[in-house]
C-alpha cells in the first residue's frame, strides 16, 4: 500500500513538473508573460537612458520584462548581444542600431526566429527586416536649426558641420539642415564624423578651429556632440560662435538658457519615442492594427523658449 501511494506521488509530482515546465517556456500574455529585448546604440547617452526607463516604466506596468543590453557603440558587440537575447526566448525586441548597415546580421537572425522588431529612433538601412518604427521627424529636429541659423546670418557665412554617418537619425538632421541653409550663402569649411560624442567632437573642434577663421557657426548632430565643440570654444576663449544641437537634452537647455554660444537644439522627446513604442509592440504581439511608422514631433528649443521646457529633466 506505501509503495502504491508513493508511486501516486511520484507521478503527480512528475506530471506537475512537467506541466510547468511548459508554462515557463510559453510566450505571450499567460502567466510568464511577455518578454521583451531593449538594446539602443548606447547606454552611455542619457537620451537612452531615458528612453529605455520609459520602455521598462510600460512593460513593467503590464506585469511582463525587459532585458536591456548595452553595446556601448560596438555594432558587432550588438549583434552577439542580440543572438543572446533570442536564445533567452523575447518575443519582440525594441532595437536601435549601432550602424544601420552593420546591424544587418542581427535583423535575418531576429526574422528567422520570427521575432517583431520595434525600430525606434534610428533606421535600419535594411527596412524591410522591420516589423514598425517609431521615432522622432529628424529631418525637422535638422531643418529647424537650419532656418534658424538663416535667421541669425541671412547673408551666409562659414560653418562647421560634426555628423556621424553610421547613425540614420544624424543623416537625417544634417539633411534637414542642408536644406533649410541651401542657397542661403553658407560655406561649409570642415565636415567630420564626431561620432555622436562629446569628446571626440571637443577634439575635431579644437583641430578645426586651427585650421579655418572666420568661422560663424557650428552644427553638431546630437547634443553630446554640440556640447563638445561648445566645451572647444569656451578652451579657447572663443565667443563668436554659435552652436546648435539636436536632442533638446537638459545639459543642453541649461547652455541655451544662459544666453552664451549654444543657441538652439532641435528637440525630441525620449519619454515619448519610448511609451510609443512600447503601445506599437503591444497591438503587433496581440494581432491588434498598428501603424507601420509612428513620427514623433520635433521642434527647436531656442533662448526664447528654454524656460517653458525647463532644464533639469526631458520633455
Amino acid at each position: 500500500m506505501k509503495k502504491a501511494i508513493v508511486f501516486l506521488l511520484v507521478t503527480l509530482l512528475t506530471f506537475g513538473l512537467a506541466a510547468c515546465n511548459n508554462n515557463e517556456g510559453a510566450s505571450g500574455e499567460g502567466e510568464g508573460g511577455y518578454k521583451f529585448g531593449y538594446t539602443s546604440m548606447t547606454q552611455n547617452n542619457p537620451f537612452f537612458q531615458v528612453l529605455e526607463e520609459a520602455v521598462r516604466e510600460s512593460v513593467e506596468a503590464n506585469g511582463d520584462t525587459l532585458i536591456t543590453m548595452n553595446p556601448a557603440m560596438d555594432v558587432e558587440l550588438q549583434i552577439n548581444q542580440i543572438e543572446d537575447l533570442i536564445t533567452q526566448g523575447i518575443d519582440a525586441i525594441f532595437l536601435n542600431p549601432v550602424d544601420w548597415e552593420g546591424i544587418r546580421p542581427a535583423l535575418v537572425m531576429l526574422e528567422e526566429a520570427g521575432i517583431p522588431i520595434i525600430n525606434y529612433d534610428t533606421e535600419v538601412k535594411d527596412f524591410d527586416y522591420v516589423t514598425a518604427y517609431v521615432g522622432s521627424d529628424n529631418k525637422n529636429a535638422g531643418r529647424v536649426a537650419g532656418e534658424d541659423l538663416v535667421k541669425r546670418y541671412p547673408n551666409g557665412g562659414k560653418i562647421v558641420i560634426l555628423d556621424s554617418p553610421t547613425m540614420n537619425s544624424i543623416n537625417d538632421r544634417i539633411d534637414g539642415f542642408l536644406e533649410a541653409i541651401e542657397g542661403k550663402g553658407f560655406e561649409i569649411v570642415a565636415q567630420q564624423d564626431a561620432k555622436g560624442d562629446l569628446e571626440t567632437a571637443l577634439n575635431l573642434t579644437e583641430d578645426i578651429l586651427q585650421a579655418h577663421s572666420g568661422i560663424i557657426a557650428i552644427m553638431g548632430g546630437n547634443d553630446p556632440t554640440a556640447l563638445g565643440a561648445l566645451a572647444a570654444l569656451k578652451a579657447a576663449n572663443i565667443s563668436d560662435i554659435i552652436v546648435y544641437g539636436v536632442d533638446g537634452s537638459p545639459d543642453a537647455k541649461a547652455e541655451i538658457a544662459t544666453g552664451g554660444a549654444f543657441v538652439g537644439s532641435g528637440a525630441q522627446s525620449p519619454i515619448s519615442i519610448g511609451k510609443q513604442s512600447v503601445e506599437v509592440a503591444y497591438k503587433i504581439l496581440k494581432g491588434e492594427d498598428f501603424t507601420f511608422r509612428t513620427p514623433v514631433e520635433t521642434f527647436l528649443i531656442n533662448q526664447d523658449n528654454v524656460n517653458q521646457y525647463g532644464t533639469d529633466g526631458w520633455q
